[in-house]
């Protein structure tokens, strides 16, 4: 049995795969790095063969036919053998430093026989050209050096949320919540974070900047013009959170407010991205997705449509929609993200 298992979903990827494999093997015999090759078109395969071929009792190459992101990710799951399971985009890589502590953090909790379903450390933005590095931490949220529930968890900035590449699951509670993405789709990790949390009891937060998330290139999904042109895909995802949350009877109440905040900023997301083109089509979605929130659950729309965030994002008419992408514009300068 691994300590961790890392998933790297990989399509097309021969141009910065190895850079992140790489940053993994230090973990050495501890951790088992599952190369999923999508139904890639170019010299992926070979490298993850490669890889594998090298590294036998780290690496494994796993072979399927185009199924995206998600569905890249469910294979990982499947195959997995670890404690512990993290996803690592093939285009991102770990700093070695915090990567030692992440592995010795969950060694020490799997030897003194610990139940941590939830592992969070930090990540950094690697924007391309970008001489600044966001850090983006929960000092503010959580508790940090210490196993803490949701009653310890206080409240998140108003833009800030836990993201795939900040978390690291217990393999089995993936498992016990039937977690499956959906194919073909993009922003599934949303989800992939999401879903989990109502089964997630323990947690422990190391304050190390440990995930390397880079953006800067023409083809990520997170491309503004992307996200325009997949808008289709995000909505789909936000469709599914709020049927999630809206049939989920959450008992705790800290719980309930994080995952409001969550979903209430995918829903905010959503609607830029709708504002942001501009599109008839498009701001029809984004009305038709309020409602649907409305239809679904009458307090948890109050709730998130009064919000300051939501408001911001859903001013009426040519001017409010101009000022709506100002503020957009204004916050992605400030964070530093796509």
């Amino acid at each position: 049995m691994k300590l961790i298992s890392f998933i790297v979903p990989c399509y097309n990827s021969q141009e910065y795969m190895r850079h992140c494999i790489d940053t993994l093997l230090p973990g050495g015999d501890q951790v088992e790095i599952l190369i999923v090759n999508d139904g890639s078109s170019d010299n992926t395969a070979a490298i993850a063969d490669e890889y594998e071929k090298k590294y036998p009792n780290i690496c494994r190459a796993i072979h399927q036919e185009n199924k995206g992101h998600g569905g890249a990710v469910n294979t990982g799951i499947k195959n997995a053998t670890g404690i512990y399971l993290k996803v690592v985009d093939s285009d991102d890589w770990v700093n070695e430093y915090a990567y030692g502590e992440i592995l010795d953090t969950l060694a020490n909790f799997y030897k003194q026989g610990t139940v941590l379903d939830m592992l969070l450390s930090n990540y950094v933005y690697e924007k391309q050209g970008a001489k600044k590095k966001t850090v983006i931490h929960y000092r503010h949220a959580i508790p940090k050096d210490q196993i803490f529930c949701w009653d310890d968890v206080g409240r998140f900035p108003v833009s800030q949320y836990i993201l795939m590449h900040s978390v690291i699951y217990r393999t089995a509670l993936l498992r016990e919540c039937d977690l499956e993405l959906p194919e073909h789709t993009f922003y599934v990790d949303n989800i992939y974070v999401f879903k989990p949390l109502p089964y997630v009891k323990t947690m422990y937060y190391l304050d190390v900047n440990f995930y390397r998330y880079f953006i800067g290139r023409d083809d990520q999904s997170v491309n503004e013009t992307n996200m325009i042109k997949r808008i289709d895909q995000q909505f789909k995802v936000t469709y599914i959170m709020i049927d999630y949350m809206t049939q989920f009877n959450l008992v705790s109440k800290p719980l309930e407010r994080y995952m409001r905040h969550y979903l209430s900023i995918i829903m905010c997301i959503s609607s830029v991205i709708s504002v942001k083109s501009g599109q008839k089509e498009h701001l029809k979605m984004r009305k038709e997705l309020w409602k649907y929130l409305y239809d679904s659950d009458k307090r948890l729309y109050r709730k998130i449509r009064h919000n300051i965030t939501s408001c911001a994002v859903n001013l009426p008419g040519y001017v409010g929609r101009k000022a709506t992408i100002a503020m957009y514009k204004a916050a992605r300068r400030f964070i530093g993200f796509n």
